[in-house]
């Protein structure tokens, strides 16, 4: 007998195509363009749009690149579009204040993810009892998640947990795992924690979407996926992929299938100036566990430096950088241009 679809396990989607896609376009996303998108996956049925700068609310800066628009218009115009979907927003603590959280659920937005570093949980605790205090949903993620063993991840997770987090995880930040990777982390955040679990994947080299279902395996119930893979370096988990492919598995998103894909298609044409693509800096970025965020700025320092790109990626991933270090950037590659003479 066929599983009806109230039986079939579900995962729920999170989209932040109109977030971590910002990388891609140096963070220039129009209101017409946001308004076009979020108008497609609300129609999709997709649960969650996510919106604001590709580093999250009061990230808009010199340093990291301004956006076209200011958080309020940002949020106010994918709000308006939003029928049954709701909005989330991404905030790092550092970039973002209370008040930016404050505005943002002023604004709208339904679920506030406060981010921090994954050995950095405690930056997390005023923010999180922020939002829970401002009656929003209150999530925890931990970045650049291959730097912390899973024992360590885990006990991340729990903490943020204890702080107010209605839902916890990890963020692939550099494209950096393997399935097995992935499994092993979830599994132990899993054990460690009962709130739903988060999983955020990028795609150097290739594996979003085989991530994303190891997630699943594992006990993750919230994966983050994006149109056409729209996002930092070499894009994020493919929304449309991850739908059609968990439908295959009999698990249920409640997305219309024919409706994400024509979501996808508008996203191609409005949104993206090209598709996300594996390039040789990617899978780079990837193998040194490098933020993905970093290729737009590691072409531009390699180029002006006279050193190979690949090379940069590499040295930056022997010093850990991290997001928000893009200043040193300049600084490494300007090193090895006198390493290599």
């Amino acid at each position: 007998m066929d599983t009806t679809a109230h039986e079939r396990p579900r995962v729920l989607l999170h989209d932040p195509t109109l977030r971590d896609g910002q990388h891609a376009v140096g963070h220039q996303l129009d209101a017409g363009q946001l308004r076009a998108y979020a108008i497609a996956a609300n129609a999709a049925g997709v649960p969650v749009v996510e919106v604001g700068h590709g580093n999250g609310l009061g990230a808009s800066s010199l340093q990291i690149g301004r956006a076209a628009l200011d958080d309020a218009t940002m949020l106010t115009t994918v709000r308006e579009t939003l029928t049954s979907s709701r909005m989330g927003v991404f905030m790092a603590p550092g970039w973002g204040t209370a008040k930016d959280i404050a505005a943002a659920v002023r604004h709208g937005a339904d679920i506030v993810r406060i981010a921090a570093h994954c050995t950095e949980a405690d930056v997390t605790e005023r923010h999180l009892d922020v939002v829970r205090e401002l009656g929003a949903e209150a999530q925890g993620v931990l970045l650049m998640s291959h730097m912390a063993e899973p024992r360590k991840l885990a006990e991340q997770c729990a903490l943020m947990v204890r702080f107010g987090a209605q839902a916890v995880g990890i963020m692939d930040s550099a494209g950096y795992y393997l399935p097995a990777d992935v499994t092993e982390r979830v599994a132990a955040i899993a054990s460690a924690v009962d709130v739903p679990l988060i999983f955020h994947g990028h795609n150097n080299l290739g594996l979003a979407v085989a991530n994303s279902l190891a997630a699943v395996d594992a006990g993750a119930s919230v994966i983050d996926a994006t149109a056409r893979g729209f996002g930092a370096g070499a894009g994020n988990t493919q929304l449309e992929v991850l739908v059609a492919v968990l439908d295959r598995r009999g698990v249920s998103t409640g997305i219309g299938l024919r409706e994400v894909l024509a979501a996808a298609d508008i996203a191609a044409a409005r949104v993206m100036k090209a598709p996300p693509s594996i390039d040789s800096t990617a899978v780079a970025s990837g193998l040194a566990g490098v933020f993905s965020g970093f290729k737009r700025p590691v072409l531009e320092a390699a180029r002006a430096g006279g050193v190979d790109p690949i090379d940069l990626f590499l040295a930056l991933g022997e010093r850990q950088v991290v997001a928000g270090q893009e200043d040193l950037i300049t600084d490494v590659a300007r090193r090895l241009k006198v390493a290599t003479g």
